[in-house]
């Protein structure tokens, strides 16, 4: 379906957004409405989450909704955004990503700034404020009238909630049934990256714990200390001398991504385990090659939504909060980061993405207690803003993703229970997740 480009000018230039959609499998009387479904991102496609997400719904969702997916502007089949080469963000091996003096420091402000430039060059200085998450929820309102629906049921994941909780503030009389799972906080992006990057680095003692919990399987000692220290043992050597195309920058990238679910932290260990012993990296590489088209237009995507959102950071903020995060551990995770290009964006924009307010929608926020990707405190806040949210928390657990994610019944429950009549439970609901993944016993 087509859309303005420019909101604010709905007889101007249009862009394309793909939607797809399956139809609800229940009766008549069954049928609740239309599902619109997020994946998060910013920069996800959300086009075949409509098949993937639905396939995980509880059966009486998939009875009750047709689930639609769209690809946001920018990403995928809707108009996708390209950044070029993104000063470098796509070379292999990559630059080490961690500064440690201020002539890195320095390097590093460089290479955002390159990267700014980049996408000014690439993406064109229109998209750069119209590639927006405001923009996309108007987009969302447009699909809902094209569907002929009174109403927005949503379903969002991540940068889903932000999105969702987006469309609530600016329609709040047309917001459904509105689920918000691991919530993005409200706080600007790079307040929010920051955040971040202190919750993984938590979230990594953990691992380093959990993983000298069997030093028979990872060879990595038998204390946290012990198995950080191989973790830094492995992170150097790839520094002086990365494999095959894999050094720091793809290091941290692996790492970045097996943090925010349990069920990766096996792998990575033997990754860590047969790099340390033979220099094989094979384990420690992502299945899907970062620099093809797809991740491509994720991270221009990514970068261009998150600094039309509002303000960046100045490059003095960037270099004070990453100083902060060295005081916090000699290695910290970077990789999230992705708001610091902000500093020498090309687009200003003056006000950030309104989230929340006496006249917004209600909704439905699901969380994990020790989620590093989207803090717990996040949902906290965003609920404050939300009149009348109730928020869904899954206490001990450690992954990104919760409702029809981790398989828990409480969260299940509660949140088919919302979608399935539109009430709200009578107060927060406190559900108990399984804990650390059990090493397996040899």
């Amino acid at each position: 379906m087509r859309v303005p480009l420019d909101w604010k000018r709905p007889a101007g230039p249009a862009l394309d957004i793909a939607v797809s959609r399956v139809r609800a499998s229940g009766t008549a009387a069954e049928r609740r409405g239309a599902l619109l479904v997020n994946p998060g991102g910013p920069g996800g496609s959300g086009l075949p989450y409509a098949v993937t997400k639905r396939a995980k719904l509880p059966e009486q969702v998939r009875r009750a909704y047709d689930v639609v997916g769209f690809d946001p502007r920018g990403v995928g089949h809707s108009a996708p955004a390209d950044c070029g080469p993104m000063g470098g963000l796509f070379a292999s091996p990559g630059a080490d990503p961690l500064p440690t003096d201020v002539a890195g420091e320095r390097r590093h402000l460089a290479a955002l700034r390159h990267l700014a430039d980049d996408c000014a060059h690439g993406a064109g200085p229109t998209a750069l404020g119209a590639l927006s998450t405001e923009a996309t929820a108007r987009d969302m309102d447009a699909i809902r009238a094209a569907l002929g629906e009174s109403r927005t049921h949503f379903l969002g994941v991540s940068y889903g909630s932000y999105l969702g909780a987006a469309y609530a503030t600016l329609f709040p009389d047309r917001a459904g049934r509105m689920v918000l799972d691991s919530v993005v906080g409200p706080w600007s992006w790079h307040d929010f990256d920051v955040r971040q990057a202190a919750a993984l680095l938590r979230q990594r003692e953990v691992l380093f714990g959990w993983l000298a919990g069997d030093p028979r399987r990872y060879g990595l000692g038998e204390s946290a200390g012990q198995a950080r220290a191989a973790y830094a043992r492995a992170r150097d050597r790839l520094a002086a001398r990365p494999v095959d195309g894999f050094g720091p920058a793809e290091f941290d990238r692996a790492v970045y991504r097996a943090l925010g679910r349990t069920e990766r932290w096996a792998p990575l260990g033997d990754g860590l385990r047969d790099y340390l012993r033979t220099g094989n990296v094979a384990k420690l590489r992502t299945a899907a090659p970062f620099g093809d088209a797809a991740s491509r237009n994720y991270e221009a995507a990514n970068r261009i939504v998150k600094c039309a959102d509002g303000p960046g950071p100045s490059p003095r903020r960037v270099v004070a909060d990453l100083r902060g995060l060295r005081r916090l551990d000699p290695y910290p995770l970077l990789t999230g980061l992705e708001a610091s290009a902000c500093a020498y964006w090309h687009h200003r924009p003056r006000h950030r993405t309104p989230l929340g307010g006496p006249r917004a929608a209600s909704a439905l926020l699901v969380a994990s207690e020790h989620d590093p990707v989207t803090p717990l405190a996040g949902a906290r806040q965003l609920a404050a803003r939300l009149p009348g949210a109730r928020l869904v928390t899954l206490h001990d657990d450690y992954s990104h993703g919760v409702f029809a994610s981790r398989g828990n019944p409480c969260v299940d429950r509660a949140t088919t229970a919302y979608l399935l009549t539109g009430d709200l439970p009578a107060a927060d609901v406190a559900c108990r997740g399984a804990g650390l993944p059990r090493h397996e016993a040899r």
